[in-house]
């Protein structure tokens, strides 16, 4: 892929020493509705002051998107820079990033920056080109395959020392959410004096519902019965997840522990002294699952929005994005603007003044960051998604077009007007068949063939 030297980097060159690279932070919560932060739901029975705190101090968006509406292909728009129309990787696998396939953290890396994430990869395995290391990160901890990141007590992690990529003996009696963010800490201290990209895509609170009991204390009484009232158990049944008892207390231990570790993180960049040259971004791959024992109804995880993760309802792919940077971002902002997974390649080298891409789809939003209009916004946006049956979904401004699609039946449409209509009750699209038909076609107009056999859904069209 080419890469270009965008205006906004040659404006930004200053010699060496004058100004010093900011500082990225990208935090990831795995399964994490749009509803489980009290910043965007203030019912929300599990309150996250934490990450709240990140808007306060900064900007809360209200209109941003994840890449998809489940994990791997979530995680490749965003570092990629393509949506689903484009990318290499449109579903879960375990298919690797090819060599041809750039990334955000390689592009940091050759802007010298440190680069280091800790948490759950899931876009190549050890030895193959999708690796991390080959991928642009100097420093990694945690999970290749996103299988092995559904079990907290794992044994398959990896890390990568002085270039090479090697599995680590792991006590499983430790929860390995509290080991990464020991290495998270320990990166951010290591690299306090150069500029430094730190991604850290956790894996809380995706089942399994199995937290330590010392973080599930806050939400038991004295007598150990959860404060959720009468729990339902979850049972394993020779499935993924291991049983637990009391999931409504373990999934709120869970956000909980996700907002502590956010709280950690900012004040040890204040600590150091690094607040006035970091940016601190939280967002969520998708939104809320239900497995393991999870009750998205129960928590209201998705807040006003229709559906959950799997599904392109609003409820699937929007997700918090919540930025902090002192000095940087203006405090207590709340922005409406539209903008999604692949923006953040741009944004970010924008930001940093790194080169950036040719060939993606992706538009740079970093004057969004104060509330300011940016140069180019979206015509529109896309996703697809294949499971069960095939999904595509188009906004363009407050339309909102889906389509679904199963092998051998004809196709369906439902058309909303999410300005008047968030929660995607009301399906308009018998009554405005010429809108139904504009939205059509921009979805034929933003996708290519997939580049891989796993992702050719052309069957489905049969």
């Amino acid at each position: 892929m080419a890469i270009l030297t965008g205006s906004a980097m040659l404006a930004g060159i200053m010699a060496e020493g004058q100004t010093r690279k900011p500082n990225i932070i990208f935090i990831i919560a795995d399964d994490l509705g749009y509803g489980n932060l009290s910043c965007y739901n203030p019912a929300s029975p599990v309150k996250t002051p934490n990450i709240d705190n990140l808007g306060k101090e900064g900007i809360r968006f209200t209109d941003f998107y994840s890449g998809n509406t489940v994990c791997a292909p979530s995680r490749c728009a965003l570092l990629t820079g393509k949506h689903m129309g484009h990318a290499y990787i449109r579903g879960n696998s375990r298919l690797p990033l090819r060599t041809q396939d750039s990334t955000l953290a390689q592009l940091l890396q050759q802007n010298g920056y440190r680069t280091g994430m800790f948490g759950k990869w899931g876009l190549g395995e050890e030895g193959t080109t999708g690796s991390p290391e080959v991928k642009g990160f100097d420093e990694f901890f945690g999970y290749l395959n996103q299988q092995h990141a559904h079990n907290y007590y794992s044994n398959y992690l990896f890390e990568v020392k002085n270039g090479r990529m090697s599995r680590v003996e792991h006590d499983t009696t430790v929860y390995t959410q509290d080991e990464i963010m020991a290495h998270a800490v320990s990166f951010i201290r290591d690299n306090k004096d150069r500029p430094f990209f730190l991604y850290l895509p956790f894996t809380l609170p995706h089942a399994e519902l199995a937290p330590p009991l010392a973080d599930m204390q806050a939400f038991l009484n004295a007598d150990g019965s959860s404060k959720s009232g009468p729990e339902t158990p979850y049972e394993r049944n020779g499935g993924t997840y291991r049983s637990q008892s009391q999931p409504h207390a373990a999934l709120a231990a869970m956000i909980a522990k996700l907002d502590r570790n956010v709280g950690e993180i900012a004040a040890l960049v204040k600590q150091l002294g690094l607040d006035d040259n970091t940016y601190i971004f939280f967002t969520s791959d998708n939104g809320p699952h239900k497995e393991g024992g999870a009750d998205p109804e129960y928590f209201n995880s998705n807040g006003p929005l229709r559906g959950i993760k799997r599904d392109l309802y609003e409820g699937g792919i929007r997700v918090p994005m919540l930025v902090r940077a002192p000095g940087k971002v203006s405090a207590g902002q709340v922005s409406n603007i539209q903008w999604a997974f692949w923006d953040v390649l741009p944004t970010l080298t924008d930001l940093t003044h790194s080169t950036t891409l040719s060939g993606i789809d992706g538009l740079s939003y970093s004057k969004a960051l104060n509330g300011n209009t940016p140069g180019r916004r979206h015509d529109h946006f896309y996703w697809q998604f294949n499971e069960g049956g095939l999904q595509e979904a188009v906004l363009k401004g407050d339309w909102k077009l889906i389509r679904f699609k199963r092998q051998g039946m004809p196709a369906r449409f439902e058309l909303y007007h999410l300005s008047a209509d968030i929660g995607e009750v009301h399906d308009l699209a018998a009554r405005y068949p010429r809108r139904v038909k504009e939205l059509s076609r921009l979805m034929l107009q933003s996708k290519t063939q997939a580049e891989h056999p796993e992702f050719d859904w052309s069957a489905v069209e049969q």
